[in-house]
This record gives C-alpha cells, structure tokens and sequence, in this order.
C-alpha cells in the first residue's frame, strides 16, 4: 500500500480538499475552506498545514481570518443555509477559550441542522506537561477537557487521540455533514501534539470524494394515506418550512397550491417558498404570523406540514391549530419531525413529496368558500401591513421601526438578502416582509442567537456574490458582535449593514412590559441615583463611530425620508456600508395574532405582574397537545 508521511494536520487539510457533495448531478466542494483564529493550540499544527497547502499547492483549502470564533461559525452556518446545505466550512479555534468560544455557533448548527466542521484544538494527549495552559483539570478524569462541551452540541463528536483515528472519524464526519436528517454541527477535536505528530498516511485516504445526496422516495401507501386525509378536508392548510427550501421544492409547492387551492402558510424557514404575492401564500405562521395565516390555521381541519419542526413559535405555543378535531399530515425527511402532533406521516424529500401528492390528488380542490375565505384574509392582512409601514401609526419623533423595515421592502430587489436572527425584528419581519425568492429572507430563529446578524453577512455574501446582503441588526445584537465588519473590510465584501438604534433592548422590553416586569432591565441607560436601577438618561454611545472604526462606510438617518436616501447611496457603494438610523423605543410593533407562552409569577408584590398572570392563565388555557 502506497504511504506519504504528513502530520495528522496536514492529512486533514489534504482530505478535506478532496471532498465534494452531488446532487441533482450538480457537484460542489463539501469544504470549501477554512475560517481560524490561531493560538497556541493550532498555530504550529493546522496553522502550519494550511500555509503549507498554500504555499506548495498540494492542496486546495482556502484560509479565512475570523475575528470572533463563534462569529466565524455564524458566517459559516449562513454560507451553508444559502448553499441548501449542500457545501459547509471547517472552523479551528486555539486550545481553551478560543475553542469554547465556537459552542454557541455549534448549538445554533445543529438547532437549525445545518452543517459546520468544528475542529477544536484540544490538550496534549501524551499529557506530559499537564497541566498546560487553560486545561480544565478535573479530578473526576484525566480525559475531560472543555472539548467535552461540544458533545451535547454536536451531531457527531470525536477526540483525536491518534493519528490513525482520524481516518474512521474524518470518513464519519463526512458522513454526518452530507446527511439531511442528522446535520448539524460535527466536531473533531484536535490535541496541538496530535496535530503535529507524523505518520505514514495511506495514499487513496486522499483520493477524490463525491458524498452523494439523495432525495428519499415517498412510500405509495403513506402517500395515499396523506392524500385521503387531504381529499377529506374543508379547510386545509399547508404550512411551508426549511424543508422546502432546502429541497428546492418551490416550484412544485407552487404548482401543488395552484391544482389544489390550498393556501400556503410559512415558517421563516420557509418564507419565499411561495412569493409573498402569490394568490395562495397567506403569510407567515404562529406567535408573530400574520392576520390571514393565523385565521386560516384556527379553522383548519387538516393541515400538512412540508419540511417544518413545529417550534412553539410556529405552533403559537400549541394555540394557534384551534379546531378540535385537526389532523396533520407531516410531509418532512425527518421521521422525528414527520410523527410530531401525531401527524400521519410521509417520510421524504420535500420536492419528491409534494410531487407525489400532486398526482394523488389530480382532479381534487379544495371548494369555491375556502378559496373566497382565503382571498378575503389576504386582503385584509394587507391592508394591516399598510397600516403599519404608514407615517402617522408611529407617535414618536423617531421612525418607528415598522416604517423602517417599510422602507426596505420598497428599496430592495427581489433577489437581495436580508439577513436577521434576534430581536424585535424577527417578529415584524415575519409579518411585513415581502419576499419573492426563497433566499431573500435570511432569518435565523430556529436559535435566535443574538449577534449572528453581521457575521451572517459574511457568509451569504461570499455563498453568492451576486446577491446584494442587507444585515439588520439592532444595538442590542451590534454591541455583542459586530467585529466581522472588520472581516468584511478585509475580504473585500460588499454587505449593507442596517443598524437600528432605540438605546435598549425593544423586543424583550416590550415582553417584559406584557408580562408586568416594567421593562426592568431593558433600556441603555446611566444608573440613576434616586431609583438605584439603570432608567437614567441615555447613554453616550456612538454606534456610527464604532462601525467606522472598523472600517465601514458609515451613513446616518434619523427620519423615513432620510433613510430611503441612505439606502440608495449604501445599494450604489462597492464597499461595506453601515446605515445607522435612530428609531423610536417605543414604536408600535405590527398587532399581534397569536400567542407565545412565556410564564408569568403566579404570585407577586406587584400589581403588574399579577394583572400579567390573569392575562396568561386566561391565554394558556386553550394550550393543548394535538393527539
């Protein structure tokens, strides 16, 4: 057997360039690269393997410099969701802080299942030196270390110990990262020594893979057991999620809602499966969805679900289904989410199935009264969001930031991105926001995760350059992560960073004020004297000039008008612009049309919280499990 002598980091960086992802007959590297920060754990070990692949050309693995571990996890979970997960980075990180830095990315990548390859380094496995610097010494174990924090996290974990191991567990992780059920995060965990330790590697090790990925056939009798279910209906609802897209099954679930007149409700997953303007398309779903979706959803008799999990918040926490006598049909590749709300299940590719429902159900509509309830909630849900884009709703001095994100929808092409994940946002967004593209709407909450915003950017503008990325992000998640405009900057990117300032926290205060906490806690602002708590005057912060200095062009708005203007300057750059626009605290937000269960004290001193707990008793009570 034919041998080379490398180091084990050197052997991955040669594997993992060699891997390639097909399907549909469409071929793409499975890694295309590499995001790292170096340390003293992987400086001398994969560090050294990519300037040598670099410099010699033995392999083909671009580096990128993060600025942020978990940022540099974000960027690459968002690549990967605009790739339909079909192609995913590797991330490395220094030994101890450096590495558990990327946990939070790995909890937001496998919540959401998509892939990333976490390479953390690890301690020395010899152990002759330990302890080293920022070992976890357990007196429990000599094998713990804080890698071990990525095994809840991950969807497959192994620790290097040997060379050697990292054939079967390079080959495992490549199996994990291709496989639509079970992606997520995959985590190898590198001791620095391991790195760079040689061995005689096997040649075919390196040779060229195409990990091939299918699309599961639906089974005919759970197709028919679906379709009776369907035929059956009055008032059927679909309920499009991830799944769709990651399919590629838009056309198809066109098409279905066409020849059957069912209507199309949508996760934010799933939004732009079917355009916003789509006779059929009712908006999105649950906690934060929209007039029509939600009506249509509490009278429906059966609903199928394509490609969706089911969060509380498409659920409006086990509300929003209100007819007793709902059926689902649970059209996902996933038999976990496929059985949910003891659904009758259809194990498939979301385009496959939806296909096959559609020769199923050939001949089949649904009555002329569902399609003219239908019509008449979709008028009505628009009329609401022009009621919310409007000047006058907002009584503030500032914009309110349904006017803001009205603006947007107006100023933006179909094909341009707006990335979000956290906040006030996510909720408007669902409501408001107009896509016709299913990657028009990059909206991370499946973990909310604070601080995903910029460094998302980074990713969906380097997974396709010719869309124009629009990052809005709030102060709240600007102040937890906002160094990637750095990384921006220095790959050359063009990205349009919309910065909303309202000096506090407007989501969580606006939930705290429902749920009789007073927006404690919630607000930027200097400690007051008097009142011992933080509601002082507003703090002097600069967000603009901090943006600046990083290395963005920066423009200002503190009015509707005045952002429409910066944003059509930010379109016509070629750089990496920040339009910072002050908005109104207090702003309306869209109405709401469903619930979301957040417990209040059932018992409290204050007269707020207990008025909040006759209002959540009253909610929680049509809460119910669907058997």
């Amino acid at each position: 057997m034919e041998t080379i002598r490398l180091t084990t980091a050197q052997a991955l960086v040669r594997f993992l360039a060699n891997q390639y992802s097909e399907r549909d007959g469409q071929e793409q590297r499975l890694i295309p690269g590499v995001w790292g920060i170096f340390g003293h754990g992987n400086v001398a070990g994969l560090g050294q393997a990519l300037l040598q692949a670099a410099t010699t050309g033995e392999a083909d693995l671009p580096y990128y410099l993060a600025r942020n571990e978990q940022g540099m996890v974000h960027a690459s979970v968002a690549y990967a969701k605009m790739r339909d997960r079909l192609s995913a980075f590797a991330c490395t990180a220094s030994t101890g802080p450096g590495s558990t830095n990327m946990i939070t990315g790995a909890a937001l990548a496998t919540t959401n299942r998509i892939p990333v390859l976490l390479l953390p380094s690890d301690m020395f496995a010899t152990r002759v030196a330990e302890p080293v610097l920022q070992q976890l010494e357990d007196s429990r174990g000599g094998d713990v270390t804080v890698n071990d924090a990525f095994r809840t996290m991950s969807k497959y974990f192994d620790r290097i110990s040997r060379p050697e191991q990292l054939i079967p567990a390079a080959l495992a992780a490549m199996r994990v990262l291709t496989d639509p059920v079970e992606t997520g995060a995959v985590t190898l965990a590198l001791p620095q020594d391991v790195q760079a330790e040689a061995y005689d590697w096997p040649v075919s090790f390196f040779r060229r893979r195409v990990w091939h990925i299918g699309r599961p056939v639906p089974e005919p009798s759970a197709v028919e057991r679906a379709a009776a279910l369907l035929r059956n209906a009055s008032k059927p609802l679909i309920v499009a999620g991830g799944g769709t897209v990651d399919s590629g099954a838009e056309t198809a679930l066109r098409a279905f809602a066409e020849a059957t007149g069912i209507p199309v409700a949508d996760t934010h997953a799933g939004k732009g499966a079917v355009p916003w303007d789509h006779p059929h398309a009712v908006g999105g779903i649950g906690s934060t969805g929209a007039y029509a979706a939600n009506e249509l959803a509490r009278e429906a008799d059966v609903v199928l679900g394509i490609g969706t999990r089911y969060s509380d918040f498409t659920t409006a926490s086990h509300t929003v289904f209100a007819n007793p006598d709902v059926t689902f049909v649970n059209l996902n590749v996933a038999r976990l989410d496929a059985v949910k709300h003891s659904a009758e299940p259809l194990v498939a590719d979301a385009r496959l199935g939806i296909q096959a429902l559609t020769t199923a159900l050939d001949g089949w509509e649904v009555d002329q009264d569902h399609r003219d309830r239908t019509r008449q909630l979709i008028a009505r849900t628009r009329q609401i969001e022009e009621e919310c884009f409007a000047p006058d709703r907002n009584t503030g001095e500032l914009p309110a930031q349904t006017q803001i994100l009205g603006t947007l929808n107006d100023v933006l092409d179909d094909r341009d991105v707006v990335v979000n994940a956290a906040g006030s946002m996510p909720g408007d967004l669902q409501q408001l926001w107009r896509a016709r593209d299913p990657k028009a709407y990059h909206v991370e909450y499946a973990y909310s995760c604070m601080g995903y915003e910029i460094a998302a950017g980074v990713g969906a503008k380097m997974a396709d350059p010719t869309r124009e990325v629009v990052v809005l992000v709030g102060d709240g998640s600007y102040l937890m992560m906002a160094q990637e405009i750095v990384t921006m900057v220095s790959e050359g990117l063009k990205v349009i960073i919309v910065l909303v300032q309202n000096h506090g926290f407007a989501s969580i205060g606006s939930l705290s004020e429902s749920l009789g906490s007073q927006r404690f806690g919630t607000t930027y602002r200097y400690r007051n004297d008097d009142s011992g708590q933080l509601d002082g005057d507003v703090l002097p912060v600069d967000l603009a000039a901090n943006a600046s200095s990083l290395g963005a062009d920066v423009l200002h708005a503190t009015t509707a008008d005045e952002f429409r203007t910066a944003m059509e300057k930010a379109k016509a750059a070629d750089r990496t612009t920040v339009v910072h626009v002050e908005s109104d605290l207090y702003g309306p937000n869209p109405p709401a049309h469903a619930w979301w269960d957040v417990p209040v004290s059932q018992t409290s001193a204050l007269d707020t919280t207990r008025a909040a707990y006759e209002t959540y008793a009253d909610r929680k009570r049509p809460q119910r499990h669907y058997l």
